[in-house]
């Protein structure tokens, strides 16, 4: 401390770039610190500092982090209390830029795997983000003392010093995280791809605001689907279980039909407690599937969904840089059966309509040598019983699908009732087949050319840089992830697109193909830590699903250029 003093006394009056001289590791009575990396100037991206603590420091006992799920927990739990301190205890804007803000990278909701807060050996490291005052190109010394020597240690006090202090909310995180992910496991031999535990709270707030709608109406499971459930530190539970196979959700609008599905969407990660959804999950592959109009494809084969196209294209290894409705989601469906999804989520609102659906009148006026689009109605069952793959379908257009669905749950003021039987009898005879199908295969493996991974801008300078509404400017392209709708943090974000450069440093020939090795580069990161992923220390990535990386190099346009 005295060092940093003497530091800061030595630069007072000099330009910004005296700042540099900061950069080195400082010994705290609480704590330690590293100032990684100094901007600049006061308008570049903020100084990258770190703070240590030993277990004496911090005072948390080891059984909060002794599995990975609890670490994880625990993790985000600090996190979000250091949040919580910084804007107690910092001032923040104070002169030029962004001069004296001091931040965090934290998740939203959902509690995510990030590399903001560290639980290693038994001591805590956090990473924060310091933006060191300035009045123009001038330092300010004042300010930067009382950011270093009064809000800082104040910060680390509240947000990370437990000793002799009272551990049940961080515990209370900690059990409730474990109970979703023994819950999650649980699915599996229970035969079913989703829970929804009664009194859960599904609404959101705004459609931009995803906390909990305070007078929102809660979950009530029917009878015919509720089930009982002991989870390990919560105990028994109830709520409605959604058996393996095809489940329609039906209602009229506004009755709560998309809230259901959106809910469901969401179940493949962990909630915070307090959020309503907390023992709302679903199968960790579950996949949402919509129409993406103007997206990329490569190499994808969509046979299953569409052939004999007009020119006779082929349609067993499609290319395109312009989708349609129905061709992307035919190559979402099969792209998602490549990652091995168990449970596709749909919305008909989010459809191409012609892919969903003909009807018998219009299969009798148009042949089948005319259409090239086999719609989900005939591949829905197969897809169940051949491939194993459930879905989960909000339907509110087409009487049709009830002749497919092992289930049929209404909506009626967000509370689900289970007409299962009364569909049956409404459904009559089933689509009819068409012939001319494909049958659903095993995929083939398939790269994609080593260049397209490579992130340097036409400059030479590497480029991995997030914008609003999921786009990712990556080398001299951009990916469009915004209709990617289970990508939850712009964190997890730039995380893909890290991965995609380690993917193409590491494994861009891997024998089993992009997939293959998509996979195995994100294996990495989640057993060596994601700071393989940067070549300087940061504290703002998050770690996605396989299937959000894979979808960003299904959506690379590399003849498109910045």
């Amino acid at each position: 401390m005295e060092r940093l003093k003497g530091i800061l006394n030595r630069i007072e009056g000099e330009s910004y770039k005296a700042y540099k001289q900061l950069a080195g590791l400082y010994h705290y009575e609480a704590f330690d610190l590293r100032v990684e990396h100094v901007q600049g100037d006061p308008f570049a991206q903020a100084s990258r500092i770190s703070i240590r603590l030993t277990p004496d420091q911090h005072g948390l006992p080891p059984e909060l982090w002794n599995t990975r799920i609890r670490q994880t927990a625990s993790e985000d739990f600090l996190a979000r209390a250091v949040a919580s301190a910084l804007k107690r205890r910092v001032k923040g804007s104070r002169g030029t830029g962004h001069s004296g803000q001091i931040s965090i990278a934290t998740s939203g909701q959902q509690v995510l795997r990030r590399n903001a807060v560290l639980i290693e050996d038994g001591g805590i490291e956090v990473r924060l983000l310091f933006a060191l005052p300035a009045d123009g190109r001038s330092i300010r010394i004042p300010d930067a003392r009382e950011m270093f020597f009064q809000e800082l240690p104040q910060v680390v006090v509240e947000g990370l010093n437990y000793c002799g202090r009272d551990l049940t909310p961080m515990l209370r995180q900690v059990e409730q995280v474990e109970d979703q992910q023994f819950l999650r496991n649980w699915l599996v031999g229970a035969g079913a791809v989703a829970f929804v535990a009664d009194g859960s709270l599904l609404p959101r707030a705004t459609g931009v605001d995803d906390r909990p709608l305070a007078e929102g109406i809660r979950f009530c499971s029917p009878e015919s689907l509720r089930c009982q459930v002991t989870l390990p530190h919560r105990g028994l539970i109830s709520g409605m279980c959604l058996p393996q196979g095809v489940s329609l959700i039906v209602g009229g609008g506004f009755h709560g039909k998309s809230t259901l599905l959106q809910a469901l969407e969401r179940g493949v990660y962990n909630h915070l407690p307090g959020d309503g959804r907390e023992l709302v999950v679903t199968t960790p592959t579950a996949v949402k599937i919509r129409a993406e109009d103007h997206r990329a494809i490569h190499q994808v084969d969509i046979t299953p969904f569409i052939n004999h196209l007009p020119g006779a294209r082929p349609t067993d290894c499609f290319s395109t840089g312009n989708a349609s409705g129905s061709t992307s989601q035919a190559a979402n469906i099969i792209e998602a059966l490549e990652c091995e999804a168990a449970c596709l989520l749909i919305d008909e609102d989010s459809s191409a309509t012609n892919f969903m659906i003909r009807d018998q009148r219009m299969q009798q006026l148009v042949s089948d040598a005319q259409e090239p689009i086999t719609p989900l109605l005939q591949r829905v069952r197969e897809l169940y019983e051949e491939a194993g793959v459930s879905s989960i379908i909000v339907m509110g257009g087409s009487g049709d699908y009830l002749s497919v669905a092992d289930r049929v749950l209404q909506l009626d003021n967000y509370q689900v009732l289970d007409v299962s039987s009364r569909a049956a009898d409404l459904a009559g005879e089933g689509p009819l087949p068409i012939a001319s199908s494909p049958a659903l295969r095993q995929r083939r493996p398939r790269w994609l050319p080593v260049e397209w991974f490579d992130a340097r801008r036409a400059d030479g300078k590497p480029q991995i840089v997030t914008r609003a509404d999921g786009l990712l400017d990556y080398g001299r392209q951009h990916i469009d992830l915004s209709r990617v709708e289970q990508l939850v943090d712009e964190d997890q974000l730039e995380t893909i697109g890290r991965l995609l450069e380690y993917y193409g440093r590491h494994y861009p020939l891997h024998p089993g193909g992009m997939l293959a090795g998509l996979r195995q580069s994100l294996r990495d990161a989640e057993e060596q830590g994601l700071d393989i992923l940067s070549p300087w220390k940061v504290g703002h990535l998050a770690l996605p699903r396989l299937y959000e990386l894979v979808a960003a190099a299904n959506r690379m346009r590399p003849g498109v250029s910045l």
